[in-house]
């Protein structure tokens, strides 16, 4: 099973690298991570997607609360969590095909970021099965390249009341 972690821990040197050895120590692949500061400078949030029964996964979580630098920890698994990814699409546009990509990107609500002679660069945000969706229908029209970041993840508001 898949489970959506959401790390809270102190934004210094070495922190990332110990949250992750100890992950791929206990034998478990990181499928998606994720890293940046929080609203604190001094604090940065990891969000990492690990593939694991419920039995390892409540070690890893263990082990993880031990560590001095990990302040709180979130399993947004089974939360309907709000869960985003950006990824970058690099898709051959020859002229007479632009107007065809440029409708695909404005119907997912993608953004045109860079244009070259025969290609457009496109920005596009979504759950996985959007990006999945767009994937899907730009390999018709040759990919160059493509460039994801790790989920982010959120638990919804409507946990608050």
């Amino acid at each position: 099973m898949k489970h959506v972690l959401s790390v809270l821990v102190e934004n210094k040197p070495g922190v990332l690298s110990r949250v992750t050895g100890l992950v791929s120590r206990r034998g478990f692949n990181i499928e998606s991570l994720s890293v940046g500061p929080t609203e604190d400078p001094t604090m940065s949030r990891v969000t990492a997607i690990v593939k694991a029964d419920d039995v390892a996964y409540e070690q890893i979580t263990k082990q993880l609360h031990k560590l001095i630098s990990v302040h709180k920890i979130n399993d947004l698994t089974d939360e309907g969590a709000i869960e985003r990814e950006l990824m970058l699409f690099k898709v051959n546009a020859a002229p007479e095909r632009r107007n065809e990509i440029i409708e695909i990107a404005n119907v997912f609500r993608a953004k045109i970021v860079d244009v070259g002679r025969s290609s457009l660069t496109i920005e596009a945000t979504g759950d996985e099965s959007k990006l999945k969706g767009m994937e899907d229908l730009f390999r018709a029209y040759g990919i160059k390249e493509i460039v994801r970041t790790g989920k982010i993840a959120m638990s919804r508001n409507s946990k608050e009341i």
